[in-house]
C-alpha cells in the first residue's frame, strides 16, 4: 500500500486508524505480560525439578537476582504499553 493510500484513509476515518493503533499497542503488552508470566512459571519449575521440592511457599525467593529485575522490567514495560492503549483509544474517541 503506498504513502498516499494510507494517508487517504487516515483522512478519511481517523479514529479507527488510531483505534486500531491502540489495539496494536493492547496485543503487544499483553503478549508481553503473558509471555512473561510463562517463563517465570517455567523457571520456578525448573528449580522446583532440581531441587525436588514439592511445594514451593515463596516463588520469588527462588529466583536469582538477574531473573527478578528482567521480569520486573517486563512487567513494567507491559503495563506501560496497555496504559498507552488506554490512552490512544481514548483519544481516538475524541477525534
Amino acid at each position: 500500500m503506498s504513502l498516499q493510500a494510507l494517508w487517504s484513509m487516515f483522512m478519511a476515518h481517523p479514529a479507527q486508524v488510531v483505534n486500531g493503533l491502540a489495539m496494536f499497542f493492547a496485543c503487544a503488552g499483553a503478549w508481553v505480560l503473558v509471555a512473561t508470566r510463562l517463563r517465570e512459571q517455567r523457571s520456578v519449575a525448573q528449580l522446583a525439578a532440581d531441587s525436588k521440592v514439592e511445594e514451593l511457599e515463596e516463588e520469588a525467593a527462588f529466583q536469582d537476582e538477574p531473573s527478578r529485575r528482567l521480569n520486573h522490567f517486563f512487567y513494567a514495560f507491559g503495563y506501560f504499553s496497555l496504559a498507552v492503549a488506554l490512552g490512544v483509544s481514548w483519544a481516538s474517541t475524541q477525534l
